[in-house]
């Protein structure tokens, strides 16, 4: 989804599940909806990100449940919204300045992000940052290195 907020570039939104098994969600969409499997990211044996795209274009991602993201079943909500834009830090500024709360500041993430976390007032969290800036394999090395260091 694309959409033009006046003063700032394009911003895409694209939903992500917190599934438990998300190795089986993945095989469960490609084999029911013929989504492809873009991008797939661990930390140990946890799935963090999985891309998958549909066969019009439009992309779902995934992730296993954690102490931040729960699943439906754990009583999360199950879904986040994740935004990439040029300016992650004007959209969550927006966004508070209208009653969102932040979970977690915009800041350069070592995978080669910068983003940051809100609930808007409703209830719903978004992940608001820039494209990812680095090669899948060092997006990966980052994230092992990462989790080697404790990192949840």
């Amino acid at each position: 989804m694309l959409a033009t907020v006046e003063g700032m570039s394009q911003i895409r939104v694209r939903p992500k599940l917190v599934v438990d098994g998300a190795d089986r969600a993945i095989a469960f969409y490609q084999e029911v909806f013929g989504m492809s499997l873009v991008s797939r990211f661990t930390m140990g044996e946890v799935v963090v990100f999985a891309e998958l795209s549909l066969p019009s274009g439009d992309v779902l991602q995934l992730k296993d449940p954690d102490e931040v993201d729960r699943s439906p079943a754990d009583g999360g909500s199950g879904v986040i919204l994740d935004v990439v834009c040029d300016d992650p830090d004007g959209v969550v500024q927006a966004a508070v300045d209208r009653g969102a709360e932040i979970l977690f500041r915009v800041e350069d993430q070592p995978y080669g992000s910068r983003q940051g976390r809100v609930r808007d007032p409703f209830g719903h969290q978004w992940i608001v940052g820039t494209t990812l800036t680095k090669s899948d394999a060092e997006v990966q090395s980052a994230l092992d290195a990462w989790a080697n260091e404790g990192a949840q």
